[in-house]
């Protein structure tokens, strides 16, 4: 008998196939919507996407190894991100795409491949005989393979149902890259025992990639991880010949990351100072509540009910891996200033978790989510919809109030395709609440279907109906348009105490070639910001320059520039 029997109890009837037409359409209504129609946004959005542009007019390749614009540098040690950026401009700006656009097309490429990565490495995962659900005496239990890509169809849509994950995995930021190439190590070890090829394939692409994202201490762990996995008696694979050959692998990868590291200089320690008062803490564990939500409710109840498992975690791989994958991300926001950006990556891993409670689940347990959720995001699709007709028509007159409020000078403007696409989702949303709430029969991923398609409804609705608003509270384009009213065509513009989400700003939206106050060149117009003014007199003689104007950002008020002009000829 069994000492530790699985806590999963899975029908054939429960391992039926999601169908796929139904899984990619959630994929497309959640990855596209945030990557058009919009400008990029501050702060790390617009200022990684400056480094982009900067890079399309290096000189040299030195250049590309050094990203820079005006002489700021990126803090992150992050190379490829850029790179990637860049390359995209090259090739589809003479195809008619715009900067914006074209920058964000591998970032989008990356986000679907983080989702199909994810599927694949819990897919491998839950083929483990340690995974695979308790046996019936007469039969009838799921098949191997059925099990496995139900559950993996389950860890798919916890990722997408991830409230973390909806913004970061929508900006052209390192941060996303290191998401994908992170979840590429995850399939590459979770399927490194079975298939040889794609595996490696995928850890070669997956951990120098982490480490030219700007984590190389994490592609270095990782690699570690699977070197004590695989390096442990009894550990798959079973053949000695294919483990040393794994073993090779892995430490020549680890040979190339460490070497790419200390040749471009990529390693930054940013460790924080630790946390002395309640309310740090109570920040920080706000932050996991919200942002691994609703996967972290599931991964609890997946360490209880597999809690006996868990004493061997060396023969359950389908719980060792994920944990091990999740906790280093997990400890990097504990002990350093990444922040969110660091839980991020976390969240494929934990997706993985929380797809392992749903064999566990009893009806009572499914039908309670489904209702919560049901609930939890119509409320949230009524409260879109009300906002923007207020927005449209000023009734409810509370709701226009709030918005003319947060979004001084505010226009909004009808948008027929962003309508129609939010008209579609709500409609969709309420056809799979009411056909999830009904008497169907039941199947392993149903329990994930509506907070996945909740928050992919929620996503595209904001991401349509309050695109305008969002873009005009979170981008800089309002701001550099009232500049421009002022300064015109600049031939230069010179600036002082601006960051690099400003100069970037300034560059993309003004069109003006950014020059720093005190370098040679002069220009005729100073770009000043307001927590820079009271330096301003060390770099320039104030006697050369007339104030014309201040433009503050419309929905920051701590966010102002000094436009000066300059008396005498440049």
């Amino acid at each position: 008998m069994n000492p530790k029997p699985s806590p999963a109890i899975v029908t054939q009837e429960a391992a039926r196939r999601l169908p796929r037409w139904a899984l990619l359409l959630l994929c497309i209504a959640y990855v596209i919507p945030g990557y058009v129609g919009r400008e990029p946004w501050k702060n790390a959005d617009i200022a990684s996407f400056g480094y982009m542009l900067a890079l399309l007019d290096a000189g040299s390749w030195r250049e590309w190894l050094q990203p820079s614009m005006m002489g700021l540098v990126p803090d992150n040690g992050a190379l490829l991100p850029y790179w990637l950026g860049a390359w995209a401009m090259q090739a589809l700006m003479p195809l008619g795409l715009a900067p914006e656009i074209a920058a964000r097309v591998p970032y989008l490429l990356m986000l679907a491949g983080t989702l199909v990565a994810t599927w694949y490495a819990v897919y491998h995962l839950a083929r483990d005989p340690s995974a695979q659900p308790v046996a019936f005496a007469f039969g009838g239990e799921a098949e191997p393979v059925d099990y496995a890509r139900a559950l993996a169809d389950g860890s798919l849509l916890a990722l997408v149902a991830t409230l973390g994950l909806a913004q970061f995995s929508h900006e052209t930021t390192p941060a996303l890259a290191q998401l994908f190439f992170s979840t590429l190590v995850f399939y590459g070890l979770a399927a490194l025992p079975t298939r040889p090829l794609a595996p490696f394939i995928a850890l070669l692409v997956g951990l120098p990639g982490l480490t030219l994202s700007g984590a190389p201490a994490m592609a270095m762990i990782y690699a570690g991880l699977g070197l004590l996995a695989l390096g442990l008696p009894g550990a798959p694979p079973a053949r000695g010949a294919a483990r040393v050959r794994a073993l090779l692998q892995l430490l020549a990868l680890v040979g190339l990351c460490l070497a790419l590291a200390l040749a471009l200089d990529l390693f930054r320690w940013r460790i924080a100072p630790w946390r002395t008062s309640g309310a740090e803490w109570s920040s920080l564990a706000r932050l996991f509540l919200w942002f691994t939500w609703p996967a972290w409710p599931f991964v609890l109840w997946t360490l209880w009910r597999w809690r006996r498992q868990l004493l061997s975690l060396r023969q359950q791989r389908h719980l060792g891996l994920p944990l091990a994958i999740a906790s280093v991300p997990l400890l990097g926001t504990l002990l350093t200033l990444a922040g969110d950006r660091a839980l991020l990556l976390a969240l494929p891993a934990l997706a993985a978790l929380a797809a392992l409670a749903l064999p566990t689940f009893s009806r009572s347990v499914s039908a309670l989510i489904d209702w919560f959720t049901v609930l939890f995001f119509t409320g949230w699709t009524l409260v879109i919809w009300v906002v923007w007709v207020a927005m449209e028509t000023g009734v409810p007159a509370k709701p226009a109030a709030n918005v003319a409020r947060l979004a001084p000078g505010f226009d909004p403007v009808f948008q027929w395709p962003a309508f129609v696409a939010a008209l579609l989702g709500t409609l969709a949303w309420f056809a799979l609440a009411r056909w999830r709430t009904g008497r169907h029969r039941t199947a392993l991923w149903k329990s994930m279907v509506l907070p996945a398609a909740g928050t992919a409804s929620c996503w595209l609705l904001l991401m349509t109906l309050w695109l305008p608003a969002l873009d005009y509270g979170r981008s800089y384009a309002p701001q550099m348009r009232e500049v421009r009213a002022l300064i015109g065509d600049a031939s230069c513009v010179e600036v002082h105490g601006l960051t690099e989400a400003q100069v970037a700003a300034v560059r993309f939206h003004g069109g003006w070639l950014t020059v720093p106050a005190r370098g040679p060149v002069a220009c005729p117009w100073l770009l000043v910001d307001v927590d820079a003014q009271s330096s301003l007199t060390a770099s320039v003689s104030m006697t050369d320059w007339r104030e014309v104007g201040q433009v503050r950002r419309p929905t920051d008020r701590n966010e102002t520039l000094y436009v000066l002009r300059r008396v005498g000829r440049p």
